[in-house]
């Protein structure tokens, strides 16, 4: 089991982004090809997926089995630099329900908190609705604490 940075879209990303993006939005639509390009060719915009082991039951006989695992889950760090320094923000995590529980999230997240903090972001930030406990139980546990805050949306 793997993370990736993403610096590129592919076929297997569209039909990842088909199979996770409903499983973290019941109303944000997949992105096709071209929208996953303008995602990762922002700059400061980075996409990590997990990839879980590779299936070398599917193999051939002759085939290289050293190809990378199915994606099972992803999430956006965005950094960008405001007066008081260099600040980044986790969005849009999701797991695969069939690899939820082995640890994919805590990767996740754990990677892409320390690549924020070697780019020179001095806090990561991210969101969580109350009612996904065992995403917020994950948060704490990779040491992010809940803030005493109002978010506005416009």
């Amino acid at each position: 089991m793997t993370i990736e940075l993403i610096d590129q879209a592919s076929n297997e990303l569209v039909e990842a982004f088909e199979r996770l993006i409903p499983q973290l939005s019941s109303s944000a639509p997949a992105l096709d090809f071209n929208q996953i390009s303008e995602l990762v060719d922002q700059p400061d915009v980075y996409l990590f997926v997990y990839r879980g082991e590779p299936d070398l039951s599917q193999a051939d006989a002759g085939t290289d089995t050293t190809a990378a695992g199915p994606i099972l889950g992803m999430l956006t760090l965005v950094t960008f630099k405001i007066p008081t320094g260099t600040r980044a923000w986790i969005e849009d995590v999701v797991v695969d329900s069939e690899a939820r529980g082995q640890g994919a999230g805590r990767q996740l997240v754990e990677t892409a908190t320390a690549y924020a903090k070697e780019v020179g972001a001095k806090t990561v930030d991210l969101t969580s609705r109350p009612s996904r406990e065992a995403a917020n139980r994950l948060y704490r546990s990779c040491g992010f604490e809940l803030r005493e805050t109002n978010v506005y949306r416009a």
